[in-house]
């Protein structure tokens, strides 16, 4: 298929080099051209605009930091738009933005899918990423073949805005499991333990996980090269905080999470990966 992909940051870059390894014939476009230009040795077609990149095109992804700047590229975009295409907008973006987003693809008179995916970078360069997919079950045979290069299974959760309500759900667990494990980590160092003796005593216990071990001993090592970073972290945890004013539910966890990672992002760790948020601890 001819498939355009809009921003190649950590997430967009893997996910556009998986299609086109896959034979499809891809189109990227980043608002930072330098970060797009790798793709280009690895089959895919650099464009110069987002219009550029979605002439003719059957399908459109968008993976970009936000609401305003998905709006934003594909108002951009819209002059060259086949009226055809699927719009598979995989950002995480929030209800409301993606509420907006639905009208916006009405607007221009495509299909529209939504399909936040669950993962990080490891993930999203092996093709093993959960696509969350949500939109007219008529329009599912024809954004599989996609789903199938980038992800290790597809979740089909109901009409568009359900796959970004469950999204954030899961992001409210993934912020807590980063919290508690920072938080544990700093207690035992504060305390003048090894931190991983903390690690080993839960070690195959019913409280252990491969996350907490993962992200743990991340964090005893000081390795915070970004899967996913502590700013856009930050950016998903007012999300989550958003979604639940909406739906009238108080998470004092998810509040807290928000707290830890905007102190992180102040000490001057925004650019790590989200393990860093330990550093809110001190």
């Amino acid at each position: 298929m001819k498939i355009a992909v809009l921003g190649t940051g950590l997430m967009g870059a893997p996910i556009a080099a998986n299609l086109a390894a896959a034979g499809h014939d891809v189109r990227v476009w980043n608002r930072t051209r330098a970060k797009a230009e790798p793709l280009a040795d690895q089959g895919a077609t650099v464009a110069g605009t987002p219009a550029e990149a979605v002439e003719g095109v059957e399908i459109v992804l968008t993976m970009l930091n936000d609401g305003a700047t998905v709006t934003s590229v594909m108002q951009d975009a819209a002059p060259s738009l086949p009226h055809d295409a699927v719009w598979i907008q995989a950002s995480t973006v929030g209800v409301s933005a993606t509420e907006d987003l639905i009208a916006l693809a009405r607007s221009l008179g495509l299909e529209f899918v939504d399909a936040p995916v669950l993962g990080s970078t490891k993930p999203a360069a092996e093709g093993k990423l959960v696509v969350l997919a949500s939109g007219a079950p008529e329009l599912r045979d024809r954004v599989q073949p996609v789903f199938d290069v980038i992800g290790a299974r597809t979740m089909w959760v109901g009409e568009a805005g359900a796959s970004s309500k469950l999204k954030l759900v899961a992001n409210s667990w993934v912020l807590a499991l980063t919290a508690a494990v920072g938080e544990a980590v700093s207690l035992a160092e504060a305390s003048g333990l090894d931190p991983k003796l903390f690690l080993e005593a839960v070690s195959g216990g019913p409280v252990d996980c491969a996350y907490l071990q993962m992200k743990g001993n991340a964090i005893i090592e000081r390795s915070f090269s970004p899967a996913f970073t502590v700013q856009n972290a930050l950016k998903d945890a007012q999300l989550v905080n958003e979604a639940a004013l909406r739906a009238n539910v108080q998470l004092d966890v998810a509040q807290a999470s928000s707290a830890r990672l905007n102190r992180a992002v102040t000490k001057g760790h925004g650019d790590e990966d989200m393990a860093a948020s330990y550093y809110a601890s001190f």
